[in-house]
């Protein structure tokens, strides 16, 4: 199975040179789930778009500092693509920036929240177990790693949401058996994390910092929402 990555931003240089860039980041993740996987990357960033979509078996959409909403001609070429996958009912993934471009897209809403940042260690309760999903925690809640401001404030028409919490309350949705959004990262580990935090430690201010930071005392899911992306790409391909 093949994973099409569109690289929608670039760590920082400095965070880069020790955790790797998103792509580096996703296909550790996925591999672990399935080694067998194979990885393409656009850097639709820097403009680099996929011509024919019917040589992925799945897409996926990083994180990005952009907003969903900032004007770009990246940006707006992205959301043709998005709309050109969803159309032909591609499987397609969006974390963070990807979830909100996605909702943005697709006649949802994404905009700055009023709560202020979201950062360390987030859970959400599922709200609904889609057939597509083999791996199942026992308490029907996970744990995710986030970094964000913006939110998805409206679903697209004809989502279903399926997990969210009392801060973010829209974290995870699905379309049709096409496509699958998250708002945490399941691609950053504690150090990461961490060393982002302390990156923006006075844009955070010290409170959402502490907060934040005490967090990273609790594990993260990240491998088993890893293991639903792939059950995900694969059940769609099925379709």
């Amino acid at each position: 199975m093949k994973i099409t990555i569109l690289e929608a931003d670039h760590v920082a240089e400095d965070l880069a040179n020790t955790f790797g860039d998103y792509p580096v980041m996703f296909k550790r993740l996925l591999s672990e789930v399935d080694p067998s996987l194979e990885f393409e990357t656009y850097s639709v960033i820097e403009g680099d778009f996929p011509r024919d979509l019917s040589e992925s078996d799945g897409y996926l959409i990083t994180g990005s500092k952009f907003g969903a909403y900032d004007k770009a001609l990246w940006i707006e070429q992205l959301g043709e693509l998005i709309l050109n996958l969803h159309e032909q009912k591609r499987p397609l993934v969006g974390i963070c920036f990807g979830h909100q471009l996605i909702a943005q897209v697709l006649s949802g809403r994404t905009e700055k929240a009023p709560q202020g940042w979201g950062v360390g260690l987030s859970t959400s309760r599922l709200l609904k177990i889609p057939d597509w999903m083999r791996t199942i925690p026992e308490d029907q809640s996970f744990s995710l790693l986030v970094s964000h401001q913006d939110q998805v404030v409206e679903l697209p028409k004809g989502a279903d949401l399926l997990a969210g919490n009392e801060f973010c309350p829209y974290g995870m949705y699905q379309i049709d058996h096409s496509i699958l959004t998250f708002q945490g990262h399941p691609e950053f580990e504690n150090d990461y994390c961490l060393a982002l935090m302390n990156k923006r430690r006075e844009i955070l201010g010290e409170a959402v910092f502490e907060k934040g930071v005490t967090s990273l005392q609790n594990p993260h899911q990240g491998n088993m929402i890893a293991k639903w992306i792939v059950e995900f790409v694969a059940a769609a391909n099925m379709q």
